[in-house]
């Protein structure tokens, strides 16, 4: 059954997973908190991002970088200039919305995003302001960049900025990771954290914030080598949806093809880039997203970021707000490392073979609230008879188990806290006393739990619980001695 954006953001409020910021003062635009629910299945959403690509690779490195840095950084960076969205506002209300967002709510397909060409659009097609019908202005910048000051005094010279990306603290930290990394050439930096960007009109529940969390990978490799990859074997046969430029400029729908066959027929811009498209992709699968649920999209000309030579959007389609992105896969080149060097007048290569390599970067962007509710998305599953569970891999799941007496009276409480002891040294779970058996079972439904570990009448007698499966609820007999070898088996054996 399709899902609608007010059930899930119902869903996620009603349960403890997501609700406004400052809720008891109307809120604030753009800023979310996460609840009890929902900060176990972030912090595992992220555990599992860290594991995949740090954890288990000998080539990428971690870093944790501050939030504010020095304001030179983005003034080198390009930010402070054209770190920007095109805005129009309404003559009539003053409304200000950013021109590419009316256009596609209206279901105008964009094949150009200069001022000229988003501007003729909203023309042709009598875009008006959503809020009063008023005419709309010309487009003009607008810098997502949040300021704030440094220091007792507010002027010119204690301005800084919050980060709107990670990304330039691996850059301006590259000369001490060389040498972390031995003076080798590739090797990745990776890196997670609070974000923030002065969205417009933020929207869509978390897919638009102004305060998220990204996660980010800056991956050096030698331009000369730029088509030899190693790990490419890895994720070639890979299949998806590749909508690149010219198929999106000829009005095509996109061509669903290999990652090998896309990077043989001159789709992407090097054997590495495809091979970070590719990788994505395998993470996605694993976390629980369908690739049927996924496309690959380049950027065209007019959308390209000021730093990158060629970059491919991974976007999921959400049944009530169409396709969207989840992350970016960008080829910056060397184009941070030169600016900072021009700028720091720090020199930023890789002695390598006699040569000083000023490495090209391969950059794979996720937007952690973005991914979160992807992830959300799918596992949402109603049945045709009403009930509401998410179908999430226990990996996700904010407690592999509930443990529940089947009456709240005792011998069954005391023996359900033992179980309840018994696990928690191993898994995340909890005990629920309250309410009806099926009361507890439908609330662990809709929040993930993984299995249902019940104490009944026979458990008194043989020491023996029953197991039930969130998805099926099914339900399988075993002794309490042997409950936290089974359900290992059962999630190693996961689907």
């Amino acid at each position: 059954m399709t899902i609608t954006l007010e059930e899930l953001v119902s869903l996620c409020k009603r349960r403890g997973i997501i609700f406004p910021s400052s809720e008891i003062y109307g809120g604030f635009a753009g800023f979310f908190d996460y609840g009890p629910v929902g900060v176990e299945i972030r912090k595992n959403l992220l555990d599992w991002w860290w594991d995949f690509f740090v954890r288990q690779r000998d080539d990428v490195l971690g870093l944790y970088p501050a939030i504010i840095m020095n304001p030179r950084v983005w003034i080198a960076s390009g930010h402070v200039e054209r770190f920007i969205d095109w805005i129009v506002e309404c003559k009539n209300c003053h409304g200000l919305y950013r021109a590419d967002e009316l256009l596609e709510e209206k279901g105008i397909k964009i094949t150009d995003y200069s001022p000229e060409a988003l501007s003729k659009l909203i023309k042709e097609h009598n875009v008006r302001c959503p809020s009063c019908g008023g005419e709309l202005s010309e487009p003009r910048k607008f810098n997502l960049m949040m300021e704030t000051y440094i220091g007792p005094i507010k002027d010119e010279t204690s301005i800084a900025y919050l980060r709107p990306e990670t990304a330039q603290a691996m850059f301006v930290n590259f000369k001490l990771y060389v040498t972390y990394a031995r003076n080798r050439l590739p090797f990745g930096i990776a890196a997670f954290g609070k974000v923030f960007r002065n969205e417009i009109s933020p929207r869509g529940f978390i897919f638009r914030c102004r305060e998220f969390e990204i996660a980010e990978i800056e991956y050096f490799i030698d331009p000369e080598r730029a088509n030899d990859c190693p790990y490419f074997h890895e994720v070639d046969k890979i299949i998806v949806k590749i909508w690149t430029k010219e198929t999106q400029k000829k009005g095509e729908e996109p061509k669903e093809m290999s990652i090998g066959d896309a990077y043989n027929d001159g789709v992407f811009s090097n054997m590495w880039h495809a091979y970070w498209v590719g990788k994505s992709l395998e993470w996605f699968s694993q976390i629980g997203i369908s690739l049927e649920h996924l496309r690959v999209r380049e950027h065209l000309e007019t959308e390209l970021a000021h730093y990158a030579l060629q970059t491919f959007d991974i976007e999921y389609y959400f049944p009530f707000m169409g396709w969207k992105e989840i992350e970016g896969i960008a080829n910056r080149t060397d184009y941070d490392l030169k600016h900072h060097m021009k700028f720091s007048k720090e020199k930023l290569y890789v002695p390598l073979s006699g040569r000083k390599v000023i490495p090209h970067c391969i950059e794979p962007s996720w937007g952690v609230e973005r991914t979160f509710f992807a992830v959300i998305t799918e596992a949402y599953t109603k049945t045709s008879d009403g009930r509401v569970f998410l179908k999430l891999h226990p990996k996700l799941a904010p407690y592999i188990a509930g443990v529940y007496p089947l009456l709240s009276r005792e011998p069954f409480i005391t023996k359900a806290r033992e179980v309840h002891k018994l696990l928690k040294k191993k898994f995340t779970c909890y005990l629920d006393v309250s309410g009806s058996i099926g009361r507890r079972y439908a609330r662990a439904d809709e929040i993930g739990v993984s299995f249902g570990i019940t104490i009944d009448h026979q458990t008194l007698e043989d020491d023996t619980v029953t197991i039930r499966f969130r998805d099926t609820r099914e339900q399988i007999r075993v002794k309490i001695s042997d409950l936290v070898k089974t359900i290992e088996e059962l999630i190693e054996k996961w689907e």
